[in-house]
C-alpha cells in the first residue's frame, strides 16, 4: 500500500464513525420517543378506566343506599267475604225455666228427699220443714173459733128474743136493733177466725217444699236443722230447680248485624267439647231494640235437648246465618293504636296513607272490615311501629310457590 492511499485511509475513518454514531442515537431516541408515547397513552387509558370504574361505582352506591333507603313491604288487597258466611256468637245455655225453690214457711228443716243431679216431676216433694210456731197459731185460732162460735149462738138466741119482745111491744125498736147488730158483728167475728185457720192451715202446708215444675235440681243451699225463713229471696233458695228440655241462649248481636236477625231462623249451636255434634236452635225473639251502653241487641234462642247432651251453664258458639257484604283482610294489616285500629296503605307512587277502619267479626287469620277500605287497596302486611303517614316504601312480590317435581324439593325418605 502506498503512502498517500494510507493517509486517505487515515483521513476517511473518524468522520465514518460519527455518521454511525449519530444514526444509532437518532434510533435510540426515536425508540425513546415511541416508548414514552405508548405509556402515557397505557397512563391515560388507565386513568381514564378508573375515572370511568369511580363514576360507575359512585352511580352504584348511590342506588344501593337509595334501595336501603326504602322500607321494602309485602302488601295484601282486601277480599270479598265469602256468601252466607254465618255470624259466630258466644253464648250460655239456660234452662227454659229455671227458678229457686224458697220456703214461704219459717221453721227448721226436718229433712229433704232429692238432691242435686235428681230429676223430679211437677209437684214432687223436695223437703220437709218443721213449724212449731205455725201448729201453735192454728191450734190457738182453732179455739178462738170455738171461743167465737159460741159468741155468735148466743148472740142470735138473744136476737131471737128480742124480736118476740119487739112483737109484744115490750122493748124499743133502738133495743132489738142493737141485738142484731152484736148478731151481725159475732158472725163476722167467726167468719175472720175461719179465714185466720184457712190462712194458717195454707201455711202449714208449705211445710212441704214441693217442686213447681219438672226439671233437674242444679243446686241445694240447705241441710237439715237449717233454720229456714220463710220470704228469703233467691239468696236463701233451698234448692235451684232448673228445666234442661228445652233450653234457651241469650246472645247480643252486633248493631251492624242487628237487621238480619229475624224471629224463626234456623241456628247452628255448636260446644267445644262436643266436637262433630251441631245442635239445631230456632231464633225465638229479639228484643227489637240496641243496648245503647253495648250498642248490641239480645236475642233469644230456643234449643231442644231430648238427649240431655247439653248441661245448663255451659259455654257454646251460635252460628246465625246471616249474609254481609263486607270485605275480609288478613289480621296482620291491622295497626292497633289508642286512636283505634289503622291499616297503611301503599299508593302507585309508593308512599304509605294511614286509614281508621272498623272491623267486624275475627275469623283468625282475617278479619272482616265494615269500613275503611276498597278491594283495589294494597294494605302493607306486618307494618312496623315506625311506619309514618307519607313513609316512601319499595313493594316486594312474593316468592313464586314450588312446582311440584322441584329438584330443590326434599325427597322422602326411602
Amino acid at each position: 500500500m502506498s503512502e498517500q492511499r494510507h493517509s486517505g485511509l487515515t483521513q476517511h475513518l473518524p468522520h465514518e464513525d460519527e455518521a454511525a454514531d449519530m444514526h444509532k442515537r437518532r434510533q435510540l431516541l426515536r425508540r425513546a420517543k415511541i416508548s414514552a408515547a405508548v405509556v402515557l397513552v397505557l397512563l391515560g387509558v388507565g386513568a381514564a378506566r378508573t375515572m370511568v370504574s369511580r363514576m360507575s361505582n359512585a352511580h352504584a352506591l348511590e342506588a344501593v343506599a337509595a334501595s336501603n333507603g326504602k322500607l321494602h313491604v309485602r302488601v295484601a288487597s282486601p277480599k270479598a267475604g265469602a256468601a252466607g258466611q254465618p255470624l259466630v256468637l258466644p253464648g250460655t245455655l239456660q234452662g227454659y225455666t229455671q227458678s229457686p225453690v224458697a220456703a214461704r214457711a219459717s221453721g227448721y228443716l226436718k229433712r229433704w228427699t232429692r238432691d242435686i243431679g235428681s230429676r223430679v216431676a211437677k209437684g214432687e216433694l223436695l223437703a220437709e220443714i218443721e213449724t212449731p210456731e205455725i201448729d201453735q197459731q192454728l191450734t190457738q185460732a182453732v179455739a178462738a173459733r170455738a171461743q167465737t162460735a159460741a159468741s155468735l149462738m148466743l148472740a142470735q138466741s138473744t136476737m131471737e128474743r128480742w124480736e118476740a119482745l119487739r112483737k109484744k111491744d115490750a122493748v124499743s125498736q133502738q133495743d132489738l136493733d142493737e141485738k142484731r147488730s152484736a148478731h151481725a158483728q159475732a158472725r163476722a167475728n167467726l167468719a175472720a177466725v175461719d179465714a185466720n185457720i184457712e190462712r194458717l192451715r195454707q201455711l202449714g202446708a208449705f211445710k212441704r217444699v214441693t217442686a213447681p215444675f219438672a226439671g233437674v235440681i242444679t243446686r241445694r243451699n240447705v241441710d237439715v236443722g237449717d233454720l229456714i225463713d220463710a220470704g228469703g229471696g233467691a239468696s236463701r233458695a233451698l234448692f235451684l230447680l232448673t228445666q234442661t228440655d228445652p233450653l234457651r241462649i241469650y246472645v247480643n248481636v252486633p248493631q251492624s248485624y242487628s237487621q238480619l236477625v229475624q224471629a224463626g231462623q234456623k241456628v247452628t249451636v255448636s260446644q267445644p267439647e262436643l266436637a262433630g255434634r251441631n245442635f239445631e236452635g230456632k231464633v225465638e225473639r229479639t228484643a227489637a231494640a240496641i243496648d245503647s251502653a253495648t250498642r248490641t241487641m239480645q236475642v233469644e234462642i230456643g234449643l231442644p235437648n231430648r238427649d240431655n247432651a247439653l248441661l245448663p251453664g255451659a259455654y257454646v258458639q251460635v252460628a246465625l246465618p246471616v249474609t254481609s257484604s263486607a270485605l275480609t283482610m288478613s289480621t296482620n294489616a291491622l295497626i292497633f293504636g289508642s286512636a283505634g285500629p289503622k291499616v297503611a296503605a301503599v299508593d302507585q307512587a309508593g308512599r304509605v296513607h294511614l286509614k281508621p277502619v272498623r272491623i267486624g267479626r275475627n275469623f283468625g287469620q282475617t278479619v272482616e272490615v265494615l269500613e275503611g277500605v276498597d278491594p283495589a287497596d294494597r294494605l302493607v302486611l306486618n307494618p312496623p311501629d315506625a311506619l309514618a303517614e307519607n313513609d316512601l316504601v319499595e313493594v316486594v312480590a312474593d316468592a313464586p310457590a314450588a312446582k311440584a317435581g322441584n329438584g330443590s324439593q326434599t325427597r322422602p325418605a326411602p
